[in-house]
């Protein structure tokens, strides 16, 4: 058993946006569950929060995911 697990090299060109630490990163320094990306350009994962949560709001208003009005719960009465 490895008393050490070894780490993902970053490749050049990806970017990724650190959720822990709020800072753009080039090749994964983070572990997955705190980034997003990979992404083409810096820019690109700057921009990845305002992304997510532009795609969040367009998925909370289609029809095609939800039974209810967005706002509303369907379990509540």
């Amino acid at each position: 058993m490895a008393l050490f697990k070894k780490r993902t090299a970053g490749k050049p060109g990806e970017w990724y946006y650190c959720l822990e630490h709020g800072t753009v990163e080039e090749g994964p320094d983070c572990p997955g569950k705190d980034r997003f990306g990979p992404y083409a350009s810096p820019e690109a994962a700057r921009d990845a929060m305002r992304t997510a949560a532009e795609r969040n709001l367009r998925w909370e208003n289609d029809p095609r995911w939800h039974d209810a009005p967005s706002g509303e719960r369907a379990d509540e009465d």
